[in-house]
């Protein structure tokens, strides 16, 4: 069987020895005699498989004693709404920054719930670029700040973490998180939707303040209230257990790896690979500030985009698959999580140079 590089943006690529594990494991977990996807989430299986999946966690983000950390359905697209849903606490406005795509979903899912300041955007420049802190102006009374640290679209990463003082702030990590450290003490919440960085699709990991917890509108689904799933170890109702059980394999080979800052260090050497080499061509066209720019998602055009199909036809056949750029913006998008391995990048850059020679 001859696997592809698997560039998509999400489902995306996994870890070949995660999934070589979990094939090994389908039928019989650890002598259990049934299949993980088969098991009472409530039985001493799953409830070691669940526990081991959060201690890893903790482990490789450094998590706080004083945050919980929540297994939940819905992905990251849930939480545009279960977020202002429990942070709000009495307040009428969140402020949000407006970096692309999934800035905008989530702030027309907030406005069901209350006011929502734009404390700062890049549609300026079509979202090229992540806008400097001393050009944000929060709403002074905003329940909290929220932003997306990776556009998985645009391809614009926030390197840094902002200040927003007292008021708590909350990132959607989705398409980075576990890419790199990340003080979590920084944040009132963070979330991230599964299927970049931790499994398959379906699931998303809420790591939220305690004191932020307990407040939750009275019209809040229990299941989408903080305080009760966390009371229930995630466990209100029946959680996406294969799901943990798959985040739990990514976290032990993260950790086998070296850890997050292992896989930063790896992480920036694949991304350069890819932008020192639009840096040096004109075939290629690369529309992101090159202070922002994503190591997890890169966009790129050819100059010529009559090419775009020929390209795409001939990537496939070379097994490069899913460069495809979202349909809101065309051209092409490389995502090299953290499972795609330096050899995939490099296949990548490689035939890029074979396409500008042959059509440049």
């Amino acid at each position: 069987m001859t696997r592809v590089f698997n560039f998509g943006a999400g489902p995306a690529t996994l870890p070949e020895p995660v999934l070589k594990r979990a094939a090994d494991e389908l039928l019989d977990w650890h002598g259990s005699g049934m299949s993980v996807m088969e098991m009472s989430h409530r039985g001493r299986e799953f409830i070691r498989i669940h526990a081991d999946a959060e201690a890893d966690l903790r482990e490789l983000l450094g998590i706080p004693k004083n945050y919980k950390v929540l297994f939940l359905q819905g992905g990251g697209a849930g939480q545009f709404s279960i977020v202002p849903m429990n942070l709000l606490r009495g307040k009428a406005v969140a402020s949000y920054v407006n970096t692309g795509h999934w800035s905008i979903r989530a702030i027309a899912e907030a406005k069901r719930y209350c006011r929502v300041n734009i404390a700062a955007s890049s549609e300026d420049a079509n979202f090229s670029y992540a806008p400097r802190q001393d050009k944000w102006k929060v709403d002074p009374a905003a329940a909290y700040v929220h932003y997306t640290s990776n556009e998985t679209i645009g391809g614009v990463e926030f390197h840094w973490i902002p200040d927003t003082g007292e008021i708590p702030l909350v990132a959607d990590a989705s398409s980075h998180i576990l890419s790199r450290p990340l003080d979590v003490s920084r944040f009132g919440l963070i979330y991230a939707g599964a299927q970049k960085n931790i499994g398959p699709a379906g699931m998303a990991i809420v790591i939220v303040r305690d004191d932020l917890i307990g407040h939750a509108m009275p019209m809040t689904p229990s299941v989408f209230d903080y305080k009760v799933q966390a009371g229930a170890d995630s466990m209100h109702n029946t959680p996406p257990t294969y799901s943990v059980y798959m985040a739990g394999l990514v976290f032990q080979w993260l950790k086998k790896l070296g850890g997050v800052k292992k896989m930063e260090e790896i992480n920036i050497a694949k991304a350069q690979l890819v932008y020192d080499y639009l840096d040096q061509t004109e075939f290629y066209l690369s529309p992101v500030a090159k202070e922002d720019r994503s190591r997890m998602n890169i966009p790129f055009s050819l100059r010529n985009d009559k090419l775009d199909e020929e390209f795409l036809g001939q990537a496939r056949a070379r097994g490069l698959s899913e460069l495809k750029g979202h349909r809101s913006v065309g051209g092409m998008r490389a995502s090299i999580y953290n499972a795609m391995p330096v050899e995939g990048v490099r296949a990548l850059v490689e035939y890029m140079r074979d396409f500008e020679r042959t059509h440049g």
